[in-house]
């Protein structure tokens, strides 16, 4: 039987969170989210945090099969990335003039991304999605945006939804938005907006929350390739969350196709806070046009470390090993749900999964699931993909199965 964890002091943080920071924990990584079902289950703060494990404020050590939300993909604090950061540190970070780290990550980048011409940093996700999708529209002159249904771009509001608190209709009002994989949806959509598409953006998968994740079908960005030729609109990948994890040359190249803009993020440096918007020629002087930017995107720190880790993950050719790592703890997470006659989907890619019991509709039971294996320090979220990164071992995987025999055993007495 493994150790029930104790929050006593996750709880006690919260509470003093709670007086001055808006939610306590605001955002994705805070309890409001709907991915930390029972709160109860979940440790709220970290202590610290060493390869496929991060340890929280009481002592607890967890497994972490979310990687910071999915930056971590070398592992926390690797050192050769850890050191190329402080080499850089050492000679400055954010300076009046940036660093010549800069040219060579943009190099790189290029030499690396199979659709990249070129490279433009910012820090989040969302300002290099935001930055595609502003891009697409100086380039085309064209308002309207296609997005898949289920899909997540970010935060800004023109990604969120009309009911979402501070979106007003006028943000939304040039989104079109389709059923993923319908390519028929798609043509018609340029059909009914003839010369007003300025852009599709999607993932190169649909891997989005409170559902089963779904690969393209068969010739479905060949099809989406085509018609945005065709129709001179932009096609945006938002590769934020899948990016290094398929193929190091860009998830559009993985499924065969090139992309004219695409954004990377969470994996590029190692949990060090960049992102990069790459692209084609043609849209190089549409985006040296806009006015975008800020007082921290060309800090020469994180370019150093992504340097680091984007010749590592070369290295060790990282997307093989995270699907082979993502592949063995699949095999034995389904076996282990079998046993006690649960059917457990695991969809998308094995190097970001996403589960769910089938056997419950409501997906209560899954959450009760998933509550026994974090109090016994298998960190999983109730309803967001899961992340494999290079650091994990095969003893992790075995200790992870072993925990996730042991919560199905009590849920299945529960409900016995």
């Amino acid at each position: 039987m493994h150790k029930i964890n104790d929050y006593t002091k996750s709880r006690e943080a919260f509470i003093r969170a709670e007086k001055v920071i808006p939610s306590g924990i605001y955002g994705h990584q805070g309890p409001a989210e709907g991915c930390y079902v029972p709160v109860d289950a979940f440790p709220l703060f970290s202590e610290r945090a060493q390869g496929s494990c991060f340890w929280d404020v009481d002592g607890n050590r967890f497994i972490d099969y979310m990687c910071a939300y999915g930056p971590n993909i070398l592992g926390y604090n690797d050192p050769d990335v850890d050191a190329a950061a402080a080499a850089q540190r050492k000679l400055g970070d954010c300076v009046t003039a940036p660093s010549m780290k800069m040219i060579e990550f943009a190099e790189l980048l290029v030499d690396t991304v199979h659709s990249a011409d070129w490279a433009f940093f910012a820090k989040n996700g969302n300002d290099v999605t935001t930055a595609a999708v502003m891009t697409a529209r100086a380039y085309t002159h064209r308002k309207k945006i296609v997005f898949f249904k289920g899909y997540y771009h970010g935060i800004s509001p023109w990604t969120q939804k009309i009911d979402y608190a501070g979106v007003t209709p006028e943000d939304v009002s040039n989104n079109i938005y389709l059923d993923w994989n319908d390519t028929d949806a798609l043509a018609k959509a340029f059909d009914d907006n003839k010369g007003q598409i300025a852009a599709v953006i999607a993932q190169p998968y649909m891997h989005n929350n409170f559902m089963d994740n779904a690969l393209p079908a068969k010739d479905f960005w060949q099809k989406a390739r085509k018609l945005c030729t065709d129709n001179d609109a932009v096609l945006i990948i938002d590769d934020v969350r899948a990016g290094f994890r398929l193929d190091l040359a860009g998830s559009d190249h993985y499924f065969g196709f090139e992309a004219d803009l695409i954004c990377f993020c969470k994996a590029l440096a190692n949990g060090y806070n960049v992102s990069a918007l790459c692209g084609k020629n043609f849209l190089k002087n549409s985006v040296s046009s806009l006015s975008y930017t800020g007082s921290y995107w060309l800090s020469a720190v994180p370019f150093a470390a992504g340097i680091a880790c984007i010749n590592k993950l070369k290295a060790l050719d990282c997307p093989r090993i995270l699907i082979e790592k993502g592949t063995k703890l699949k095999d034995g997470l389904i076996s282990a749900a079998a046993k006690y006659g649960y059917d457990l989907h695991v969809s998308g890619v094995p190097s970001l999964f996403y589960l769910r019991i089938a056997d419950d509709p409501t997906l209560m039971l899954h959450q009760e699931w998933i509550a026994e294996c974090v109090r016994r320090g298998i960190f999983f979220t109730n309803h967001h993909n899961h992340f494999i990164n290079a650091s994990l071992t095969d003893e992790d995987i075995a200790e992870t199965v072993a925990v996730a025999d042991e919560a199905f055993a009590v849920i299945k007495e529960r409900h016995s």
